[in-house]
């Protein structure tokens, strides 16, 4: 099974750009499913978007559609979140997760330990 472990996160200003990283180990990373969830404070984990494992094909949650973008390389088993246009309340801890074969709705099986990311006004 893969482990994953999220990078990226920091502080930025409100309409600035960050990019997580969702590093994998194992030698199935291309058969995973990869999904991109966040967790605010006093808040419910939510579903931010995912990437297929079959065709690459993107699903984003509507807060975010426009101005994120999730891609995958899988040569370096890496999947990513580019995050423009950023709000306040984008501010969460940003939690990657993969379901080998899996659904980009899920369940998730996989899941890293999070990155924080904190957004100015």
């Amino acid at each position: 099974q893969v482990q994953l472990v999220e990078s990226g996160g920091g502080l930025v200003q409100a309409g600035g750009s960050l990019r997580l990283s969702c590093a994998a180990s194992g030698r199935t990373f291309s058969s995973y499913a990869m999904g991109w969830f966040r967790q605010a404070p006093g808040k419910e984990r939510e579903f931010v978007g995912a990437i297929s494992w079959s065709d690459a094909g993107t699903y984003y949650a509507e807060s975010v559609k426009g101005r994120f973008t999730i891609s995958r390389d899988n040569a370096k088993k890496t999947v990513y979140l580019q995050m423009n246009s950023l709000k306040p309340e984008d501010t969460a801890v940003y939690y990657c997760a993969g379901q080998w074969r899996g659904s980009m709705m899920g369940p998730y099986g996989r899941w890293g330990q999070g990155t924080q990311v904190t957004v100015s006004s």
